[in-house]
Order: structure tokens, then C-alpha cells, then sequence
């Protein structure tokens, strides 16, 4: 009986934790201060472009989380987001059962 409820806590788990990062991930991005408009001063996003020099290459952090800021997650970035949220979420919701378990 426990694996079924791990499993279904797995399941659960994965759904949840993968709804939630995809629909998190733009809300975190705009408060760390990305946005449509560029990088918002005085907020973490400013800091990081400081420590960049004005030097930002294609594909770092700095420039996928200002592109997620100016015009929302792609299809690649959402199922990524996806998958990485499904994947803890599954594993969590796993463990969860298992250590509220007491069979």
C-alpha cells in the first residue's frame, strides 16, 4: 500500500511542482527587476548587469532572465521550467508519503 501512495504523491507532487514553477518563473524574473522596459534600477537585476561590466553574452544567465522579463517564457523555457518543476516536485511529494507514512 505505501508504494501506491508514493506513487500518488509523486504524481501529485510532479503536477503541482511543475504548475507552479512555470507560472512562478515570470512573477520571480519582474521582481528581481527584469522587465519589458529593461533592467529596472536599483533592484537585484541592476546589480547583476553591474557585476557584468556592461559585457553580456548571448545565453547567460543575465540575458535569459532579461529576455524572460521583456516578453514572457518561450515554448523551450516554459518546458524546461516544466520538466525541472515536475522533477523536484515528484521527488518531494514522494518523501513527503514516505516520512508521513506509517506503515
Amino acid at each position: 500500500m505505501i508504494i501506491f501512495r508514493q506513487i500518488a504523491g509523486a504524481f501529485v507532487g510532479g503536477a503541482v511542482g511543475g504548475a507552479l514553477l512555470v507560472s512562478a518563473t515570470p512573477v520571480v524574473i519582474g521582481a528581481l527587476g527584469f522587465s519589458a522596459g529593461g533592467i529596472v534600477g536599483g533592484t537585484p537585476a541592476a546589480w547583476m548587469m553591474a557585476t557584468y561590466g556592461g559585457n553580456v553574452v548571448a545565453g547567460s544567465l543575465l540575458s535569459v532572465a532579461q529576455s524572460i522579463g521583456a516578453v514572457g517564457m518561450g515554448p523551450v523555457a516554459t518546458a524546461t521550467v516544466a520538466v525541472a518543476g515536475t522533477v523536484s516536485g515528484s521527488v518531494a511529494g514522494e518523501k513527503v508519503v514516505e516520512y508521513a507514512s506509517d506503515d
